[in-house]
């Protein structure tokens, strides 16, 4: 360290620096400055850093994503709807012949009709129990049979209802007992459509999927960050899409790392409705922090580091002053930092070796 400090001595009596210790400062001329190539930029103010870069899905909410599938087997005999369609909540996507709407028709006008004849003999018995001429136990079973009556149509009701059938269909066929086996699979919600899974003329069984459609009012990110990267992640993060005017906010952190690749996921939801990106798209993102404190965002070259403690020099009409400062963070080659500065300084970003090898030859004890 002596020969270093001697060294650095040397150097400085070269050049014809003059070192005042008691204020911090470093006094040269303009022909020194120019002389050690030290270039000079203005501090720039800043509200917010990169904490990192990260790559993301765009996906659709759960709740705003549905599978229709097919209410009863049968066979596909129109389709309405293609990939990419704009639908309305009600509209018929698709028909099916079914016989199983058949039965359940047959059933339900069959159950229907007993009903009927329940209240005759259920309005009678009333009336008869009321003038004594039958015993309370013979009302009893007449209204308990009437009541499992009703149960069983109503029940058969929601199985029509469940198949598809609107409300004003099963209406209708009480009216008219005019069997159909036509069921119309009509859209869950206003959306669009994402997927089609079947053909025209293509025999389905129960259940099996017809389309996925989903309102896309509503996006979000999920992003894997490094499980040693997670704890820099805050909610409420803002997220920034590269080569986009979108961004979004951090409003779910992972508690469980993937095991295959080490990460947590990160779930952004999308600020507003756009149509820069797409459900299943993949994109590049920066989470970034907003401060709140004044900051300012310099060249990594412009930091210097002496025994723990990390400045920058701040040009003076005569010189530089050596400024104590905090690194927030990093942001590719630029530093965010705080200290105290009034947002108009010019410091010196190429160069600050020599400047530090200037403050530590005289300030140096050894």
């Amino acid at each position: 360290m002596k020969i270093l400090a001697r060294s650095l001595i040397g150097f400085v009596l070269l050049t014809g620096f003059v070192f005042a210790d008691t204020e911090n400062n470093l006094l040269l001329t303009q022909e020194q400055l120019d002389n050690l190539g030290i270039s000079l930029s203005q501090i720039e103010p800043t509200q917010q850093f990169t904490v990192l870069n990260a790559p993301a899905k765009v996906v659709i909410p759960a709740g705003n994503e549905y599978s229709v599938s097919a209410p009863q087997a049968g066979l596909v005999v129109k389709l309405n709807a293609s990939m990419g369609d704009p639908v309305k909540k009600g509209e018929v996507l698709a028909q099916i012949n079914s016989p199983e709407l058949l039965a359940n028709q047959r059933l339900f006008l069959k159950a229907m009709n007993e009903v009927q004849l329940s209240i005759l003999a259920f309005e009678r018995d009333k009336k008869l129990v009321a003038e004594g001429v039958i015993a309370d136990r013979r009302w009893q079973e007449t209204n308990s049979q009437h009541n499992a009556l009703v149960f069983e149509a109503n029940e058969l009701k929601q199985l029509l209802e469940i198949s598809g059938m609107a409300a004003t269909e099963i209406d209708q066929l009480a009216k008219t007992h005019q069997l159909s086996g036509q069921l119309n699979v009509r859209a869950p919600i206003s959306g669009v459509i994402l997927d089609r899974f079947v053909l025209v003329g293509e025999r389905v069984n129960l259940q099996a999927p017809l389309y996925k459609v989903a309102t896309l009012d509503e996006l979000w990110l999920e992003l894997n960050i490094p499980h040693e990267r997670v704890g820099s992640v805050k909610l409420g993060n803002k997220v920034l899409i590269d080569n986009s005017s979108v961004s979004a906010e951090v409003m779910l952190i992972g508690r469980s790392v993937n095991p295959d690749n080490q990460t947590l996921q990160v779930k952004a939801k999308i600020r507003g409705k756009q149509l820069e990106v797409r459900a299943g798209q993949t994109i590049n993102t920066q989470i970034i922090e907003q401060l709140k404190i004044p900051a300012y965002k310099v060249p990594n070259t412009a930091v210097a580091q002496y025994e723990g403690k990390v400045f920058v020099f701040v040009r003076t009409s005569s010189g530089f002053k050596i400024t104590p400062i905090t690194v927030i963070g990093k942001q590719g080659d630029d530093a965010i930092i705080a200290g105290d500065f009034s947002g108009t300084e010019t410091l010196a970003v190429k160069g600050a070796v020599a400047l530090k090898a200037q403050w530590l030859g005289l300030g140096s004890a050894e």
